[in-house]
């Protein structure tokens, strides 16, 4: 392997915006709207507006980041630079823990979709097996290189597209039957905020562009472009998908007809629509959807192993890049711990874990983001300020049972990092 220290930047506009897709539709367009919709029911929409707007802040204090410091590590870096190592290491394990098991709840995902689509009616140790193999031949195709993964990620990224998109033109001209008792709810506050976090995760894909800054071609020009462009496709397929959704109100069919704290599948709706293509067409659009998320967190989560890597928070080994300009070590890592979780069956991980660890590790991102000297601040201190307070009160309303599975997951890693880099120090 060779040791050098500098990634190739390949990638343009378009591709870092289909990075983002990829990892952005996958559990919001298939678990999160239908799961939040159980919970907020009509109030959907704004619920996912009040998200987006958060989202976006987000999205721009990553992006001003990573125009400063153009790196792979994403926000591990940035706090490293601008706040404290200690702060860096912590967020940096947030970002692996919690990604770690959502890739491997992606894998498993796409085995499972495969599984009903095909009728296979696989049990539950194949479909960990099925799972594991697939993380690994995923790992695979990222060890070709940044380019062909991208190339296979575009191609995966418009099939979902495509398949959205069918599933909202058709449900405008179907004529369903109304239950409006499912609707005829008072929306609690704190519904509609835990609601908010939990559709916050699932626009939270367009960091990956951030965590592979130092592969991007033009950082200044390209990472807020495609950010920006990122969210907006994303909330439109959101709103449309929620839309769809809300307007289809068929629940007795669907056994929802007992009100809210329902999950609403969109391959459960389109079932009832008797258009055998479009339900082949939308299985197959949850399947590239979860593929998308797979691959995409196995790009970010390698290139974030690099960067610990590289200040000896790991092993020195895991920041060496091939001639490729492959962060070889780092993916293999990332592909054997995603099957190991595949495995286990139990990832470790819920939804709502998911939330508290993202809504901590976006808020960091804005307290960094608030430290960057005012040359490098591209847009108005503000936006980080509502940022970092949206993440801080919304994590409130996640469960303290979550914070605590949070801490035993979180503190253990960072606690290893702190020993590794203070041998280091003292071999030095």
């Amino acid at each position: 392997m060779s040791i050098t220290r500098v990634m190739r930047r390949e990638i343009g506009i378009l591709g870092a915006i289909f990075l983002g897709l990829g990892s952005i539709l996958g559990t919001g367009a298939f678990v999160s709207i239908g799961l939040v919709i159980g919970q907020v029911g009509e109030w959907i929409g704004l619920t996912l507006l009040c998200a987006g707007i958060l989202a976006a802040c987000n999205g721009l204090s990553s992006a001003q980041l990573a125009v400063a410091y153009p790196v792979s590590g994403g926000t591990y870096e940035y706090a490293y630079r601008t706040l404290h190592p200690l702060v860096g290491i912590f967020a940096g394990w947030l970002f692996l823990t919690a990604k770690s098991a959502s890739a491997a709840t992606a894998a498993l995902g796409v085995v499972s979709f495969s599984d009903a689509a095909l009728n296979l009616e696989l049990n539950d140790f194949v479909l960990r097996i099925g799972s594991a193999v697939l993380s690994l031949l995923v790992t695979c195709l990222v060890l070709l290189g940044l380019r062909r993964s991208n190339q296979f990620n575009i191609a995966i990224v418009l099939i979902t597209i495509l398949s959205l998109v069918s599933f909202v033109l058709f449900s405008a001209f179907v004529e369903v039957t109304a239950d409006s008792s499912f609707f005829d709810v008072t929306l609690a506050p704190e519904e509609l905020l835990e609601g908010t976090a939990l559709l916050f995760v699932a626009y939270t894909g367009y960091g990956r562009i951030a965590t592979l800054g130092e592969e991007v071609r033009e950082p200044r020009r390209t990472i807020p472009l495609a950010i920006c462009a990122t969210l907006g496709a994303s909330w439109l397929l959101y709103a449309s998908v929620g839309w769809a959704l809300t307007n289809y109100q068929k629940f007795e069919v669907l056994g929802l007809g007992d009100g809210l704290n329902q999950t609403l599948r969109l391959e459960v709706v389109v079932q009832t629509f008797d258009q055998p293509w479009l339900e082949k067409l939308v299985q197959v659009g949850a399947i590239t959807a979860m593929l998308g998320v797979l691959l995409n967190l196995i790009l970010g989560l390698s290139r974030v192993y690099l960067a610990f890597g590289r200040r000896n928070d790991l092993p020195k080994a895991f920041a060496k890049l091939d001639a490729q300009s492959n962060p070889r070590l780092a993916v293999l890592f990332t592909g054997i711990i995603i099957a190991a979780l595949c495995l286990m069956g139990d990832v470790l991980m819920t939804w709502s874990l998911s939330a508290v660890t993202v809504l901590i590790y976006y808020g960091i991102t804005n307290l960094a983001a608030l430290r960057l000297n005012k040359q490098d601040q591209i847009f108005p201190r503000w936006i980080s300020i509502i940022g970092l307070f949206s993440c801080l009160f919304l994590s409130v309303f996640v469960g303290q049972e979550i914070w605590i599975k949070a801490g035993i997951l979180v503190v253990p890693a960072v606690l290893f990092s702190v020993f590794l880099r203070s041998q280091s120090n003292q071999s030095n």
